[in-house]
């Protein structure tokens, strides 16, 4: 595994009637998620959509803070910083 790890601080609303990328809220990207906020489900969605809207795997993902906050810091494996900015259209 890549030692380069792009962090990215969002902010989740789970319970939403669909899920997306809402845009900037501050320094954090809003994003929006169908799931319920229990048993790790709206974690699990929000890595599996900032997976596929980056191109990596949903392994190379993944929630390092705030799991249980609506205010979380996601772990990108083997993206920089700038590559990160590149892949999301916020």
């Amino acid at each position: 595994m890549s030692a380069t790890a792009a962090r990215l601080k969002v902010k989740v609303v789970p319970g939403a009637s669909r899920t997306e990328i809402v845009g900037r809220l501050g320094a954090a990207l809003k994003v929006r998620v169908a799931a319920p906020p229990e048993g790790g489900k709206a974690n699990r969605e929000v890595v599996a959509l900032l997976a596929a809207k980056v191109g990596l795997p949903v392994a190379a993902v993944s929630v390092v803070s705030g799991q249980a906050s609506p205010s979380k810091v996601v772990a990108f494996q083997g993206l920089d910083e700038a590559t990160l900015r590149d892949r999301l259209p916020f």
